[in-house]
């Protein structure tokens, strides 16, 4: 029997597809190591690495960790990134 996602979970796939979207993009139009970054991120917020991490080391993060984190990170890409500058640019030009 298959449970149905939490709202939680919903919220964690929003992050992790966010995340790689900006990765693949700062890949095409940034640089490798920004976008490689955000691309491991990803995995962070994926709930099935979650539950991985949590039955092979005891390990998790919790929620909130991962909304502030997620929000910071964000803030910084979208808001001071090299990549929304290019957009900006892009669109004035």
């Amino acid at each position: 029997m298959k449970n149905k996602p939490d709202s939680w979970d919903i919220i964690s796939w929003i992050f992790g597809v966010g995340f790689f979207i900006i990765g693949v993009l700062n890949i095409i139009f940034v640089h490798i190591v920004p976008g490689s970054f955000y691309i491991l991120l990803t995995f962070l917020y994926i709930p099935s690495t979650n539950t991985y991490f949590k039955k092979r080391f005891g390990l998790w993060i919790p929620i909130a960790v991962k909304i502030i984190l997620g929000l910071i990170i964000l803030w910084a890409t979208l808001g001071v990134g090299d990549l929304m500058e290019m957009f900006e640019s892009w669109a004035l030009s």
